[in-house]
């Protein structure tokens, strides 16, 4: 085969990467000039969150790989499950405990052999087993960050009323219209049940008719007190520091950045209770980058260095044990993760809902939405 022919046969794919790297050196073709589409199907792609995509996340696979993945980045899980049914080629996913399961009745996930990711070992022992990491018997997930969702508060500009009892319920007073703000997610409805009494584990399933008898009291009166739905915490803070709002439903991250800011606020401890989340990386099936590059990207997340990252620069926690070894005492204690097992035990670990009762959450909230907007 002379040189141009090989060439040819590489730019349109009917060479393998051995055979091409191989013949290249044979024929003197530097691997800097091999066809971009015979490398760019082996690049790592990751469906991740805005922000995570900072190689400072994964330095570990930097330092392997000398070059980061190509990036997606969603603002939900939903809209990148969508993306992936519809062909887009991930290799990993950043979902959390309580949206995994869609995946992975999807068909998209890939069962992870923890044997390879040399951190697993110490990973909190309650993540490791905890609903969203094992599916059917197979770990889909390496659970990697977590933190808190409460009600973030100006002090200086709520009724004393709350700052005596503070409660979900600030968010459909209708005292507080206008200036409340949450997220824009059915759990709106879910947490306004939870104000009449109920507790988390009895509404997380909610579906059918139960629900839209709950969506039209509660999911109403959480859109008509809202000022606005926020899927960017960037939005929510620039609000809150301006005081244009004045309570809402917040991650670790927002107190720690308006903290910061020198802003009065503070997170509340609800009479109905806080929730817990975690979120970590699955693989999918759906990508066409050599899987060992996939599992050096998930070890990399999985690593101390990365713990400290977060807990230092956004109060979020994290899932392997030495990373509050490591960490900055004062940033552990500042968001009250210096003991991480008792905080989960305090609080309520999101749960995950079957999938049509998922879809069946989803439609009747964007139905809501578009009845109120």
């Amino acid at each position: 085969m002379n040189r141009l022919k090989f060439i040819d046969r590489m730019s349109q794919g009917r060479v393998s990467r051995r055979e091409m790297m191989k013949a290249a050196a044979a024929f003197g073709v530097s691997a800097t000039l091999l066809p971009r589409a015979g490398r760019a199907a082996e690049m790592l792609t990751c469906l991740e969150w805005g922000g995570y995509d900072d190689p400072a996340y994964f330095p570990a696979f930097m330092a392997k790989h000398g070059v980061q993945p190509n990036f997606s980045v969603f603002s939900g899980e939903e809209e990148a499950l969508a993306k992936v049914l519809a062909g887009f080629a991930a290799d990993i996913m950043h979902p959390c405990n309580y949206s995994v399961a869609r995946f992975v009745t999807a068909g998209l996930t890939k069962p992870i052999d923890t044997a390879r990711l040399s951190h697993w070992n110490d990973v909190f022992p309650v993540l490791k087993d905890a609903e969203g990491v094992v599916v059917n018997g197979d770990v889909v997930m390496a659970p990697a960050d977590w933190g808190n969702a409460s009600v973030a508060y100006r002090p200086d500009l709520v009724e004393k009323d709350f700052l005596d009892a503070p409660t979900w319920g600030i968010l459909y007073d209708e005292r507080y219209k206008g200036r409340v703000s949450t997220l824009d997610d059915a759990l709106v409805i879910q947490i306004g049940l939870m104000v009449e009494g109920k507790s988390y584990d009895e509404v997380y399933n909610l579906h059918g008719d139960e629900l839209r008898a709950a969506a039209e009291t509660w999911g109403r009166k959480g859109l008509e007190t809202a000022r606005f739905l926020w899927t960017d915490a960037t939005e929510l803070q620039q609000a809150m520091a301006s005081g244009e709002i004045v309570a809402a439903y917040a991650w670790n991250d927002v107190i720690g950045n308006l903290k910061e800011q020198g802003i009065p606020v503070a997170y509340a401890v609800p009479k109905e209770g806080f929730f817990t989340w975690f979120c970590g990386l699955s693989i999918l099936n759906s990508g066409k980058a050599d899987e060992a590059a996939a599992y050096d990207f998930v070890d990399a997340w999985l690593s101390p260095e990365t713990g400290k990252l977060l807990i230092e620069g956004s109060g979020y926690g994290h899932a392997n044990t030495k990373s509050f070894e490591i960490a900055d005492a004062e940033a552990v204690a500042a968001m009250g993760l210096d003991d991480p097992i008792a905080m989960m035990a305090n609080s309520t670990v999101f749960r995950t809902p079957d999938n049509a009762v998922q879809e069946d959450q989803n439609k009747v909230w964007e139905d809501l939405k578009a009845t109120h907007f």
